[in-house]
């Protein structure tokens, strides 16, 4: 089940991405660390009503945070879409236990079904550049790659930006 999250969420939601980035970084990928995620974003999220999780039997095991807010960060991008009506995916997490069970398809489906339903022109996203697997399952999705940007504290490695037209 996904739905809304709550304030009660964000220690569980916390574990999840410490979790993921110890993860990820056991395989070489440094994308995520003790800045990023942190509990200010997923406070301010909650605040926003943009953070979802997604439970198994009654237990959060993934996240995924649905925004109208552009970052500064993603303003030099040459977007396929004006910038205006468009939806922004962030922080998507699926606890590395049940990872490869499609709970992130889910996830971003759930996103991707919330846009076509409030008559969002685009989904963009950032993934980061050493992350092959996040990669290619946008890129299956029909994301396109459209530019670098960087994030100092998490990486000297570019993000990779995506773009789906709906």
């Amino acid at each position: 089940m996904i739905r809304k999250a709550e304030e009660k969420d964000i220690e569980p939601i916390l574990e999840i991405t410490k979790a993921c980035a110890k993860h990820m970084i056991s395989n070489g990928i440094y994308q995520w660390n003790e800045h990023y995620p942190n509990k200010s974003a997923f406070k301010n999220d909650i605040i926003r009503n943009e953070l979802y999780v997604i439970e198994l039997k009654s237990n959060i095991i993934g996240c995924i945070v649905i925004t109208t807010l552009m970052d500064c960060e993603y303003e030099p991008i040459k977007w396929l879409t004006h910038n205006k009506n468009n939806l922004y995916i962030h922080r998507l997490a699926v606890h590395p236990k049940q990872q490869g069970l499609g709970y992130a398809k889910q996830l971003i489906t759930f996103a991707e079904q919330f846009a076509i339903d409030n008559y969002y022109s685009s989904i963009r996203l950032d993934t980061f550049s050493q992350n092959k697997r996040n990669q290619k399952f946008y890129e299956l999705r029909g994301y396109k790659r459209l530019g670098n940007i960087y994030f100092p504290k998490q990486s000297e490695f570019p993000f990779y930006c995506y773009e789906l037209v709906l």
